[in-house]
């Protein structure tokens, strides 16, 4: 039986850390699947439509990796229709485990059938988010190391397009 997992989140932007946890995944299982997902709870500094193409480009060297946007539908319900019996996640501190505790257990009990992976994230990416880094660079930071190249230029003219409204 073929391993599939989806990888969920809303990657605004899709950062190191992010791609860290996609190669390592991708080494786990036989195809992964990035669901660019909507987060109600975040602004987005990119369309859903945009941040699907910079994931796809980011990963672009990942033969056993596809990303899809989803945004009307639980997790679990798009795992379920991919034929996904993992959702893989990250986790960069206590404050992560919390939150993806509280998810995995929900998810459990909508899809008792799906199984949630986490992999701690590597020391280098643990400090950083992705809503740190529209802050940084929304006050002229620079977040280059931080980003996968395309994903970078694509914050930098975001940027440049937001200071030409101000």
């Amino acid at each position: 039986m073929k391993k599939i997992a989806l990888f969920p989140g809303s990657f605004d932007p899709f950062t190191n850390g992010h791609l860290d946890t996609v190669e390592r995944g991708a080494k786990l299982f036989d195809e992964l699947i990035i669901g660019v997902f909507i987060n109600t709870s975040k602004a987005s500094w990119f369309t859903s439509e945009e941040r699907t193409e910079l994931v796809k480009q980011a990963v672009a060297h990942l033969d056993n990796v596809r990303v899809i946007s989803q945004e009307s539908e639980l997790t679990v319900t798009s795992a379920q229709r991919l034929g996904a019996k993992f959702l893989l996640r990250g986790i960069r501190s206590v404050k992560d485990y919390e939150y993806e505790k509280d998810i995995m257990t929900m998810n459990s009990h909508l899809a008792p059938d799906i199984e949630t992976v986490i992999l701690l994230a590597n020391p280098e990416y643990s400090h950083i988010s992705s809503s740190l880094l529209k802050e940084v660079l929304l006050f002229g930071g620079d977040v280059a190391k931080y980003l996968p190249p395309v994903i970078n230029e694509a914050f930098l003219r975001k940027r440049a397009s937001h200071e030409k409204l101000q």
